[in-house]
C-alpha cells in the first residue's frame, strides 16, 4: 500500500458511479426548486433589537423539495436577497432523495434562492436513495459544503462514502455532480482510501479489496 500525502488525488470510482446518479437527479430537481417561493415556520420569534437578530425556536424553512428544519435559528434580517441563516440543534435537511442530519448549518441565500448549505456535525449524515429502490448511499464527515448552483459537495473531516459494500474515505472528498467525478485529497497521515466489494462474491467467501491508492495524481504545487 502506498500513500500519497500532499497529492491531489482524482479518483473516478466505477464502485460508487450510482452516487453520481443519484445526485445528478436529486440536483436537476433542486435547480428547479431554487425559483418557487421559501416558506418559513416556527414555534415561536424574538427579535434581538441590541443585536439585530432574529431569532426562532423550532424553525422550518422549505423551498419546493428542499426543506431545513431545526431547534433553533437565526438571522441578521428577514430576508433571502443577500443573507445566511444559522441553524443549531438536531437539524435535518431534506432534498430530493436525499436526506442530511447535523449539529448545525449556515445557510446562505442570494437573489432568493438557497446557494449554500455549510454543514458541521460529530459526524454530519448524508444518505442518498434512488426513487423506487431501497438501495441507499451513504456519506459521513465532520463538515460538508453544499453547493446548490454549482452542483458540488465538499466532504471534510474524516470523509467518507459508502455504496453497495464499496468506500471511499479521505481527509478531504469533492464530489462534481454535474461531471459524476469524485476528487480525493489524502494527508501526511494517510492516503486516500477505497474499499472495493465485488459485485457477485458470495457472501461468506467475499472479503472486499482495500488498497490506498491514486489515480491521475496531481501535485499541488511544484
Amino acid at each position: 500500500m502506498t500513500a500519497f500525502p500532499g497529492k491531489r488525488v482524482s479518483i473516478c470510482v466505477a464502485a460508487i458511479s450510482l452516487l453520481g446518479v443519484f445526485l445528478a437527479d436529486s440536483t436537476n430537481a433542486q435547480l428547479s426548486d431554487l425559483r418557487l417561493p421559501i416558506s418559513l415556520s416556527a414555534e415561536s420569534t424574538d427579535y434581538d433589537g441590541k443585536n439585530s437578530m432574529l431569532m426562532f425556536k423550532g424553525l422550518r424553512l422549505s423551498q419546493g423539495n428542499i426543506s431545513i428544519q431545526a431547534d433553533e435559528g437565526k438571522a441578521s434580517k428577514l430576508d433571502f436577497a443577500d443573507s445566511v441563516w444559522q441553524f443549531t440543534g438536531n437539524v435535518i435537511i431534506d432534498v430530493e432523495n436525499g436526506h442530511i442530519e447535523c449539529d448545525s448549518a449556515d445557510l446562505q441565500f442570494i437573489d432568493h434562492q438557497l446557494r449554500i448549505a455549510d454543514i458541521t456535525g460529530s459526524p454530519a449524515t448524508f444518505e442518498l436513495t434512488r426513487a423506487g429502490s431501497d438501495d441507499t448511499t451513504y456519506a459521513e464527515a465532520g463538515k460538508l459544503r453544499y453547493d446548490f448552483l454549482e452542483g458540488t459537495i465538499e466532504f471534510s473531516e474524516n470523509a467518507k462514502i459508502i455504496e453497495g459494500g464499496n468506500q471511499i474515505s479521505s481527509n478531504f472528498l469533492i464530489y462534481n455532480i454535474q461531471e459524476q467525478r469524485i476528487n480525493a485529497q489524502g494527508d501526511g497521515e494517510g492516503g486516500v482510501k477505497i474499499i472495493y466489494t465485488p459485485r457477485d462474491a458470495e457472501p461468506d467467501d467475499a472479503e472486499p479489496g482495500e488498497a490506498e491508492t491514486s489515480t491521475d495524481n496531481e501535485d499541488d504545487g511544484p
